[in-house]
């Protein structure tokens, strides 16, 4: 076997490097052809064919043989392939025909299988027939290790002929939409968002409505033209089985073998009995029966059933995660916030996040608390996230400190959102698993589980179960929208797929979410983890490595803010796609003596200003009428404009908008990623980090408690880490005993019982605040 392998590598040298030509026309070509016969023939039989076809047709030119390799025309491939093969046959050297013959055969034999399982599992194979009577073929979770996957077959021999015949076909890139969009956007370089947006039957045609929310998308460096070619390549990605399969539950995340289905967590009662996963297990029931149980508990303790371990009531919540176990749930705390509705619902109650394990982040969230009207919620759904688990257990320390350790102050004040794999790990925490644990499933990513326990019990302790669910209802018409509607006119796809223009086909890196809504300010942050942590990819589905750019930077600021922050750079630096957006009401608006316009009207025109600046810029003859006469100073004054943005505009932030907006923004990472055709619902990019930093806590462990240098096997590592022990030695007040240990159990006196008082001579009066 070891010599068949070398004699064929030697013979794919000589073949590729010194008869490349024969490669392209004849051995790829007639490699894919002979792929989609089960049963291959002899080479009498595939002679005789070729003569016969090579009777009957002329051959086409090379171009139009490399576009119906594209695009699967397998008669005018064949017609090019019997014909080339033809004629570069007669210049091979006689004592080497034999050679080529038995390689070729030999090369054919051996991608077959790989190619046969390619054009039946693979629906971006260029192996495939398409016909207008076909339908899409629906990409699903790879083959397990058994199969005859390329990508996971041991036999080296296949995967080294099967990766350089295959490798163009699995690739989006080598697709015939792709390409024509790449030739499109060389043509789009040449335009101007000045001119195009001249174009009134183009601006009337780029924006989409739904539920009240508005989507203009004119300012984008697209025509009809290019949504077109966009919503052939999500055609030929088979978007919208995709989608279908996501809704249905399938296995998507194929990597760990789970189903993705945080839209289940907002579907209503109505669906029950439509998702069913694992071993027939009803999605939707599973969530209402959950949902059911919060909305007793966290009734319970607004209504002051269920108390503290001293009786008092349970009026502060701390909700401890990480991620998305905190992103999402503090991004929807802060839009209802200031929400009417969610101001008269909080009064008498305080939510604060816990989620860096810097201790200052402790001391932040803990200073001014009782601990007797505490509730800490830990959302963890292994139980087992470094970071969450030490702030829980210095939580779980913070109580005891003043409560004493009995069990019942654990099961009184701690609760927690988990998997319920992780049950017995919450069992042996301390907390009350009967009634203080509430489960969400491997199905749910951290990124995508607002909408589970845990948002759900936290947002519901402080604002009500009833709010909630209209932020449940809002994430639900958008779900319903993004997999019902059209593509044209459904805002999530719309949003993806203008997403991958700019990104793999402008070459934009960067994008950015600004929102004209204070409330919003945690919004980018939000979005940050979700599309980032979600799309920051190198290999498709099928391990490729991607040669098209995946994956942009997103950051974000709100409203004005942003203008007098990092604006500078999006006027005049870098070209960065923007998202503006608005909304038509305000949570609450004021009017000023001697104003025109109410303080939302100037946060308003602010909003409209932007984008048209941004798409338009200012030329130089510009800057001159404006009156600027020093002509060493116009250039500075230029702006390019022709920056891409999008604007959406909602009715007004309510419970309900801010669930639209989490599903809006939840899909359109979704729609980037299938047409990428990368899982965005794994992360291993984060667990490395993770693993290096258990092995430098263990180093740390022997550093502190031999008093010895450690060597971690890097230099640099090693001395920087070195260093820090030798500086902080006295971190906890007193040197720690070679014997090891830290001396301190307690975790912080400050509380509402510790405040610094002002000094008794200070020069303020009473409780109007007023200065003398």
């Amino acid at each position: 076997m070891f010599r068949i392998t070398i004699l064929l590598y030697l013979l794919w040298r000589i073949e590729v490097q010194s008869f490349s030509p024969l490669y392209t026309t004849v051995l790829r070509p007639a490699a894919l052809l002979n792929a989609k016969s089960s049963q291959p023939q002899s080479p009498s039989e595939s002679s005789q064919s070729e003569l016969d076809l090579e009777r009957v047709s002329s051959s086409p030119s090379a171009e139009e043989a490399d576009y119906a390799l594209q695009t699967g025309d397998y008669s005018v491939l064949q017609k090019h392939h019997h014909q080339q093969q033809d004629n570069n046959w007669n210049v091979l050297k006689p004592n080497f025909r034999v050679a080529w013959d038995q390689h070729h055969q030999a090369t054919v034999r051996l991608v077959r299988p790989a190619l046969q399982h390619a054009a039946t599992e693979d629906d971006d194979e260029a192996v495939v027939e398409e016909t207008e009577e076909s339908p899409p073929v629906t990409q699903q979770q790879p083959p397990p290790p058994e199969s005859s996957s390329p990508r996971t077959t041991t036999n080296p021999v296949l995967n080294f002929f099967a990766n350089i015949i295959q490798r163009k076909a699995t690739l989006v890139s080598r697709t015939a939409e792709w390409k024509r969009l790449q030739k499109h956007a060389e043509y789009i370089q040449t335009t101007h968002l000045r001119q195009l947006m001249q174009d009134a039957v183009r601006s009337e045609a780029l924006y989409a409505t739904h539920d009240g929310v508005y989507l203009d998308y004119s300012r984008q460096r697209v025509t009809t033209e290019t949504m077109k070619l966009l919503g052939d390549l999500a055609k030929r990605q088979d978007l919208r089985g995709k989608i279908e399969a996501m809704f249905r539950g399938d296995k998507i995340n194929f990597t760990e073998d789970r189903a993705v289905l945080h839209t289940a967590l907002r579907a209503s009662r109505s669906k029950i009995g439509t998702v069913l996963v694992d071993d027939d297990v009803d999605a939707i029931q599973e969530v209402h029966d959950v949902l059911d149980q919060i909305k007793v508990f966290t009734n319970g303790v607004r209504s002051g059933q269920l108390r503290g371990y001293t009786g008092k009531r349970l009026r502060n919540i701390v909700s401890v995660g990480i991620g998305g176990s905190y992103l999402g749930p503090e991004f929807v705390h802060e839009c209802l916030k200031t929400e009417p509705e969610g101001i008269t619902a909080a009064l008498g109650y305080n939510l604060r996040f816990l989620s860096n394990v810097d201790p200052v982040d402790v001391e932040r969230t803990c200073a001014d608390l009782d601990p007797e009207e505490t509730l800490i919620v830990i959302v963890s759904k292994t139980f087992t996230t470094a970071e969450t688990m030490l702030n829980a257990k210095t939580m779980r320390q913070w109580l005891w400190d003043f409560m004493g350790n009995d069990p019942e102050v654990v099961e009184k004040h701690m609760v927690a959102c988990a998997s319920i794999s992780a049950m017995e790990k919450v069992k042996d925490f301390g907390i009350d698993t009967e009634n203080y644990f509430f489960r969400f499933w491997d199905w749910v990513g951290g990124r995508y589980s607002v909408c589970s326990a845990a948002g759900a019990v936290p947002i519901s302790l402080l604002y009500g179960f009833e709010l909630f669910e209209k932020f449940l209802r809002g994430a639900e018409s958008m779900d319903d929208h993004f997999r019902n509607d059209p593509i044209e006119k459904n805002i999530p796809i719309i949003m993806g797929l203008l997403g991958v223009w700019n990104m793999s086909f402008l070459n934009y890196k960067s994008r950015t979410t600004l929102p004209y809504a204070e409330a919003l300010l945690k919004l980018p942050a939000h979005i940050q983890q979700l599309d980032m942590e979600s799309n920051g990819k190198t290999v498709t589905k099928n391990g490729t490595p991607v040669d098209y750019a995946v994956g942009e930077i997103d950051f974000g600021e709100a409203g004005t803010n942003g203008q007098h922050s990092f604006y500078q750079l999006l006027h005049m630096g870098q070209t960065v796609p923007c998202d503006f957006i608005g909304f038509c009401e305000s949570q609450h608006d004021y009017c000023v003596d001697g104003e025109s316009l109410s303080s939302h009207d100037e946060l308003m025109a602010n909003f409209f200003a932007q984008p048209d600046a941004l798409a338009t810029g200012k030329t130089a003859d510009e800057v001159r009428e404006d009156g600027e006469l020093n002509e060493d100073v116009v250039a500075h004054r230029v702006f390019e404009g022709n920056r891409p943005s999008l604007s959406l505009l909602f009715p007004k932030l309510t419970a309900y908008a801010c669930g639209q907006i989490l599903a809006l923004y939840e899909h359109r990472t979704t729609v980037q990623g299938f047409l990428w055709d990368i899982n965005s619902f794994d992360q291993f990019g984060v667990e490395l980090g993770k693993k290096l930093a258990l092995n430098v806590k263990e180093q740390m462990l022997e550093g502190r408690s031999t008093g010895k240098r450690v060597d971690t096997g890097d230099h640099a590592t090693t001395r920087l880490l070195n260093y820090y022990l030798e500086s902080s030695n006295n971190a906890c007040g007193k040197k720690v005993e070679t014997t090891g240990g830290n001396p301190f159990t307690r975790i912080t006196r400050r509380t509402h019982f510790d405040r610094v008082q002002p000094p008794e001579d200070h020069n303020l009066r009473g409780h109007t605040g007023k200065l003398v």
